[in-house]
């Protein structure tokens, strides 16, 4: 419908800087003169529309112009009030908390929400709390901060980093910074950061989009991936599949199962938890995992024997 478009347009206006006439019609899969007849029409409406000409010219939205709560249904408000309320459990800051109480009280409240995120535990850990609020002030301001931090490997190091984003995935936040002693972008892990403190010194360069390095960088440290496949026992079926969603391949005579799982090599929660079923799974490969649980297992039965 030609509202729910002008709606569109307006909201990807206000999400945008500048946005060109060609660049509008091929989003909305319309014509250009479409598109600035739609311009005039949402202009008429009383929404300050900006034209810039020249070779990167286009349309925008003035500066200060306020989103009408009205023009948010009662089904996306609950999808933001879900949204920032899931964030707030992982991240106690009160900016997120004033954010949430303007949502609240602008956009219209008659449905009941039904869907409900708790990441709350990653915002139990008080200590590391402190550490979010210190890496974005340090964000904010563009300053530079002296961190000593361990690696994977259990490697110690003291660094000094320029912040520029954080980033919670696979359960637990990153940090994304410009190591100056490497030279290039990194990411730590924020639970692995000890010493944390904020320096005098500003940004060293100018640095380019976060969004646009955070997934460059991921990508270059991107962790080795290993498939694993085990012999499971029947009573432990639903255990299994909560806690290693794997995919099962073949299913025995007596109820015992093949799962096959993937995992990345360095990670330590998997791993934990094939020990945790101790002989009711069994790793039929690779026979390099084999060998490292006949080890372990070796070495935990050494410091009980008396």
């Amino acid at each position: 419908m030609k509202t729910d478009r002008l709606l569109a347009i307006v909201i990807y206006l206000l999400n945008h800087d500048i946005v060109s006439a060609a660049t509008l019609a091929q989003r909305f899969e319309v014509s250009k003169r479409t598109i600035l007849r739609d311009i005039d029409h949402i202009a008429l409406a009383g929404i300050p529309i900006k034209s810039i000409t020249g070779a990167r010219g286009g349309y925008s939205i003035m500066e200060g112009y306020k989103l009408d709560g009205r023009l948010i249904n009662e089904s996306e408000r609950s999808a933001i009030i879900t949204a920032l309320e899931g964030f707030r459990s992982a991240y106690d800051s009160q900016k997120y908390n004033n954010v949430l109480d303007k949502i609240s009280s602008v956009l219209p409240n008659n449905q009941q929400q039904h869907v409900f995120l708790d990441f709350g535990a990653s915002g139990e850990n008080c200590e590391l709390q402190e550490k979010l609020k210190l890496i974005e002030t340090a964000i904010s301001d563009k300053c530079s901060l002296r961190i000593s931090y361990v690696n994977a490997q259990g490697e110690a190091s003291i660094r000094i980093i320029e912040p520029l984003a954080l980033n919670y995935r696979w359960y637990a936040w990153y940090l994304l910074a410009f190591c100056t002693i490497k030279q290039d972008y990194r990411i730590f892990k924020v639970t692995r950061i000890g010493e944390l403190d904020h320096t005098d010194t500003a940004f060293s360069k100018k640095h380019g989009n976060p969004a646009d390095i955070l997934k460059q960088a991921f990508q270059v440290g991107k962790r080795k991936e290993i498939s694993i496949s085990l012999l499971c026992k029947s009573t432990v079926k639903t255990q299994v599949c909560e806690y290693l969603d794997g995919d099962i391949t073949e299913i025995l005579a007596n109820g015992d199962f093949i799962m096959n799982i993937y995992a990345m090599e360095d990670e330590r929660m998997w791993f934990a938890m094939l020990l945790s079923f101790g002989n009711l799974i069994q790793v039929i490969e690779p026979d390099g995992l084999k060998a490292r649980l006949v080890e372990i297992a070796k070495n935990i039965l050494s410091i009980y024997k008396e």
